[in-house]
């Protein structure tokens, strides 16, 4: 047994022994709860969509022999041989499988055991009788095989075959004239033939659903911001009704550094999955990232010229003296302004009670303004500006609007006179809501990638605000 070998069935091993969490999530990873249909679904997809039949139709017919008859199964060094006890099979040719019915799947998960999947086939088989003229069989067949779920050396969640049995049902003679005797020797012959024919189709199927959990881990762009790299933080864990992945999110900037905003002391109360809905749960940390990497970027940044907002709300020297005429000192009326707004914290993402908020502090420079010459700063403002947040899922990403709730300022110093900023907080509010907000917008339309979870569609997602993390659930 190799090093490598010994690894993945100690890891194996470990999962056997496991159980899911019972509702908390001790990291802050986007967990993923796959619920047993979607399995069940991606199997019966593998097999519509692929080439797995056509592939074992493919290799029974290149073989070009029968698997009775001459050069089959029963011919010469054969499964009973020439001269057996059924004599009469010298006249049967060789009897090859011509289809596979497409079969149907049923998925049981077995905690801390693995997965136990049957495949119901019907196996066609087409030859020539012993009294001349064509002979057609169709049998049932169950493909019954346990399967181990582990990680595999890239670090992906893997389905893994350990055992693979055929039950063989009822035989039906749709063309043609078969003696009893050679009925018994076609139904032996199948029993032997049918696994090594039919096992190796829950192999292939298998390899596209794991490319499918594969597809779970990867790296995705964030616009110009960086990228996110899902990882798997634990050992993939296994209930009646779904199997559950712990994905660790790793933020990168664009320059390739790892970004490590604060996390959640407490750990999340993950909500109870329903049956027949798969789940994934966004955690804080993410919005919180996101809102953090805005803001090293420079993107939360914003100069507002008088022509970024509308003309009913003016940036004039006029504007500003009916509110505080005193910190003008001896400006004209009429004169344009500029509004230099500068991030220069993080924001904080606030996710409870139904609700995403989102606080980012800034500080104001109200500037007189003058295209083509030097600009004069009047004063200056720290503000907190408190924005909801609107969340709403697509197919494989959780996007997020913002709209301005209030906007507070005080006065952090003046050329002239001080003043009550609250006065300002109102006009401040339109020129925010007009100006800054859809710039804002803009840069946060990259959205919060979510991970592939078997191709599971998120677009029509219930979305739930839990205490620090986002839970959708989908319908299975």
């Amino acid at each position: 047994v190799t090093p490598t070998m010994l690894g993945m069935w100690s890891l194996l091993l470990l999962w056997g022994l496991v159980t899911p969490c019972q509702g908390l999530l001790e990291t802050v990873g986007t967990l993923a709860r796959i619920d047993r249909d979607e399995l069940g679904k991606a199997i019966q997809n593998s097999l519509v969509g692929g080439p797995i039949l056509q592939n074992v139709l493919g290799t029974v017919t290149s073989v070009n022999q029968g698997l009775l008859g001459s050069g089959g199964l029963l011919g010469g060094g054969g499964l009973l041989g020439y001269g057996g006890v059924f004599s009469v099979v010298e006249e049967l040719s060789g009897l090859k499988v011509e289809e596979i019915t497409l079969p149907k799947v049923s998925v049981k998960l077995l905690p801390g055991l693995g997965v136990q999947l049957n495949l119901h086939t019907k196996v066609g088989l087409h030859g020539s009788g012993p009294l001349g003229g064509l002979l057609q069989l169709a049998a049932e067949v169950n493909v019954s095989s346990r399967v181990a779920l582990g990680v595999s050396s890239r670090g992906t969640p893997i389905l893994i075959l350990k055992r693979c049995s055929t039950l063989l049902g009822h035989i039906s003679l749709f063309t043609g004239l078969l003696p009893a005797p050679l009925f018994g020797v076609v139904e032996q012959t199948l029993f032997k033939v049918l696994p090594e024919l039919l096992c190796p189709v829950v192999d292939s199927v298998l390899g596209v659903v794991n490319e499918l959990l594969g597809a779970v881990l990867g790296l995705v762009p964030l616009g110009a911001l960086g990228s996110v790299e899902f990882t798997l933080a634990t050992l993939p864990l296994i209930s009646n009704q779904y199997i559950e992945l712990d994905v660790n999110p790793i933020v990168k900037s664009v320059a390739g550094d790892v970004i490590d905003f604060p996390k959640p002391r407490n750990p999340i109360k993950v909500p109870p999955k329903e049956d027949h809905t798969s789940q994934v749960t966004v955690p804080l940390f993410l919005f919180n990232t996101m809102f953090g990497l805005l803001q090293t970027s420079g993107a939360l940044d914003l100069d507002i010229t008088p022509d970024l907002v509308p003309s009913n709300v003016p940036l004039t020297t006029t504007d500003l003296a009916a509110l505080v005429p005193e910190a003008l000192r001896k400006l004209p009326p009429g004169q344009q302004l500029l509004l230099s707004l500068r991030v220069k914290e993080a924001p904080t993402v606030t996710l409870q009670n139904h609700k995403a908020t989102v606080s980012i502090p800034t500080t104001i420079h109200v500037l007189s303004y003058l295209p083509k010459g030097a600009h004069e700063t009047l004063f200056q403002l720290n503000g907190v500006m408190t924005l909801n947040a609107q969340l709403s899922p697509s197919a494989t990403k959780l996007h997020i609007s913002v709209s301005l709730e209030r906007l507070s300022v005080k006065l952090a110093s003046s050329s002239a006179h001080t003043f009550d900023a609250s006065r300002l907080e109102e006009w401040l509010s339109n020129v925010v809501r007009l100006a800054y907000v859809p710039k804002l917008n803009v840069n946060l339309d990259v959205g919060i990638p979510l991970p592939k979870v078997l191709n599971v569609n998120f677009a029509n997602a219930a979305l739930a605000i839990i205490e620090n993390a986002v839970v959708l659930t989908v319908p299975s």
